[in-house]
């Protein structure tokens, strides 16, 4: 090592009571000697358990039901969530916003977003009652474990509309070492063999043999896995999910007007999509410190801040792109069904 890398020592020991995940970035976080030891399978069981206190503290904000569906299987499906008509009306506005657009190119697919901003939200009344309502704050929060604001998209995937490698979201995946929330409210009717959404029921438990795959895979997350499991998302083949007790990853081929609320934790995908196809839906993400005790206290969640930060998080990374990287691309004014651009 060099020597004057240790000058950031205090950094990297700092970033261990933290989301900090990427194993190739820290290499204490990433140090095969002490993932051997244990540091990254007691970071994901003391996250996981801190994470079980504070959904028990916000359990009254979702119904039996619900809580219990999660708890077995990380994720909440809702299908027909809306009343015909307000999900009608809602469609009609998501669909019909001309907004600023940004899209990510994966491999074969481009994902594309609208950021729900105070603008967006503004001139689409019924999308901003919808991430409004009680219910829909309520699944956020629990299934994400905080009593904070998610940060909301009209998010588009279109895959199998350029040239390139698989999409590497398709790969079976957790998205970090502890709880996170995404929700996906579809828009479009989804197709099995279109780009569904991927789950393995109760893979967002952290059992003893969960455990022991994570230490197993921490112990060579920093050199001698792929790109994806070195920053951090580990990657997981099907035919080893069996060994540790858990069943075939469940396909969302699902109508239009379905809510899925789940922990990314668990394993999920993006499922292969056999042609050109379209996926579009209102999209939102949280993910906190997983350390913290306390379930508020979230300064980013007040309003006036919380709708703004999907726009201030584009420019920062627009005005430090050489220190940040910024995968993505302005692409204008667009609608969310908007064809591909040619290649």
């Amino acid at each position: 090592m060099n020597p004057a890398r240790y000058l950031l020592l205090p950094w990297w020991i700092a970033q261990l009571p933290t989301g900090a995940k990427a194993f190739s970035d820290n290499p204490i976080i990433g140090s095969p000697l002490l993932n051997r030891w244990g540091l990254h399978a007691a970071r994901v069981r003391i996250a996981a358990a801190m994470a079980d206190a504070r959904r028990r503290r916000l359990a009254d904000l979702v119904s039996p039901e619900d809580r219990a569906a999660f708890d077995r299987d990380g994720f909440v499906l809702r299908r027909n969530y809306l009343p015909p008509d307000a999900f009608a009306e809602l469609k009609r506005q998501a669909l019909g916003h001309v907004a600023p657009t940004r899209e990510m190119v994966q491999g074969d697919t481009i994902t594309r977003r609208i950021a729900l901003g105070a603008a967006a939200l503004a001139a689409m009344p019924a999308v901003a009652a919808l991430i409004g309502s009680p219910e829909w704050r309520g699944l956020m929060r629990y299934v994400g474990s905080f009593d904070s604001e998610p940060i909301g998209y009209i998010q588009t995937i279109l895959s199998q509309v350029k040239d390139g490698a698989p999409d590497p979201q398709t790969a079976l995946h957790a998205d970090t070492f502890h709880a996170t929330v995404k929700a996906w409210l579809f828009l479009t009717d989804v197709a099995e063999d279109e780009g569904p959404f991927v789950y393995v029921p109760g893979s967002h438990r952290m059992t003893p043999r969960r455990l022991a795959w994570e230490k197993e895979r921490s112990i060579r997350a920093s050199a001698g896995l792929d790109r994806l499991s070195s920053r951090g998302s580990l990657r997981i083949d099907a035919g080893e999910l069996a060994a540790l007790g858990l069943p075939a990853p469940q396909a969302f081929a699902v109508p239009a007007n379905t809510l899925v609320v789940a922990d990314t934790a668990g394993f999920h995908a993006r499922g292969p999509s056999v042609r050109p196809s379209m996926r579009i839906e209102i999209w939102t993400y949280g993910r906190r410190n997983p350390f913290l005790p306390w379930t508020g206290f979230d300064a980013l969640s007040l309003p006036g801040i919380a709708e703004r930060r999907a726009p201030f998080a584009w420019a920062a990374r627009d005005r430090l792109r050489g220190l940040l990287g910024q995968p993505w691309a302005d692409v204008g004014l667009k609608t969310a069904d908007a064809p591909a651009e040619p290649s």
